[in-house]
């Protein structure tokens, strides 16, 4: 019976010697074509395709302006500082960036909608449809009438939701459109109409300013006509009461405070009453 020899040890050490050195220069052999390959011109990035609906850019000129910022080739492109380069164009809100290969980007851009403008008159900054601030050449703005927001840091979505709450009801009474909007550090909510007029609506949730301009809203046309004015002959209101408002009207300088409080006081008083009288009542069984 013949056992198998086992190899001496410098055999073995010989065979163990030559695999690690042929898997070294394959290793080797790796790295100096993927550094090749890295630096070869081939996959230098030679074309950017952008797509989205661009209303306030375009493809030539993002592509000028954004290139020089593009550091590396397809391969060694860093994807994210590629991204924050385009978001950095005005106008542009997200951007979404790819590899084609061999040497492409394909970059989806999605611009804002200016839905106000948003602090003082100075400034270059607009609200989104989202609430959000940004950045932008207000002379490229294509719509006209927007209004102005502004209040604190970090509550322009909440100047915009209370904008979008207001207007309907300022359109139901026949008032100018809203020309601005603010919310003050306080909490209190100014208006300012087309005409110049002015309203304060006070502070509170939001449910509590609506209840207040619905009042106003319903009682300010039986009002003016006892005056032989419009709405429009408004010039300032002031709603911070608990039951009733303060008004001046243009043309009329008999309307002090008092005399607009007591008037409001009683046109709501007469609205109730003739709610009362149209409910319709329940019979008995």
């Amino acid at each position: 019976m013949s056992y198998p020899m086992s190899a001496p040890f410098d055999v073995k050490l010989m065979n163990v010697t030559a695999t690690a050195m042929f898997a070294g220069v394959a290793v080797l052999l790796l790295a100096v074509v993927s550094w090749w390959a890295l630096r070869h011109p081939a996959f230098s990035i030679a074309r950017i395709v952008v797509e989205g609906e661009l209303v306030h850019n375009n493809a030539v000129t993002l592509r000028a302006n954004v290139a020089p910022h593009l550091t590396g080739n397809f391969f060694t492109i860093n994807l994210k500082e590629a991204r924050e380069a385009f978001e950095q164009v005005p106008w542009v809100r997200q951007a979404e960036v790819r590899r084609e290969y061999p040497n492409s980007l394909r970059v989806i851009l999605l611009e804002h909608e200016a839905q106000a403008y948003w602090g003082p008159d100075t400034g270059t900054s607009m609200v989104n449809t989202m609430g959000e601030v940004f950045e932008a050449n207000v002379g490229e703005v294509e719509r006209e009438g927007l209004p102005r927001l502004s209040g604190p840091q970090g509550s322009a979505a909440d100047v915009l939701r209370m904008f979008y709450a207001l207007e309907p009801a300022f359109k139901d009474m026949g008032a100018p459109p809203i020309d601005a909007l603010t919310l003050r550090d306080g909490g209190s909510w100014l208006v300012q109409l087309d005409n110049g007029a002015q309203i304060e609506l006070g502070g509170g949730k939001e449910q509590d300013v609506l209840q207040r301009i619905q009042r106003f809203v319903r009682t300010l046309p039986q009002i003016t006509q006892q005056y032989q004015r419009t709405t429009e002959a408004l010039e300032y209101a002031d709603l911070r009461y608990p039951d009733g408002y303060a008004l001046r009207l243009r043309g009329v300088t008999t309307v002090s405070r008092e005399k607009a409080l007591e008037m409001a006081r009683r046109q709501a008083a007469a609205q109730q009453q003739d709610s009362k009288k149209t409910r319709p009542t329940e019979g008995r069984h």
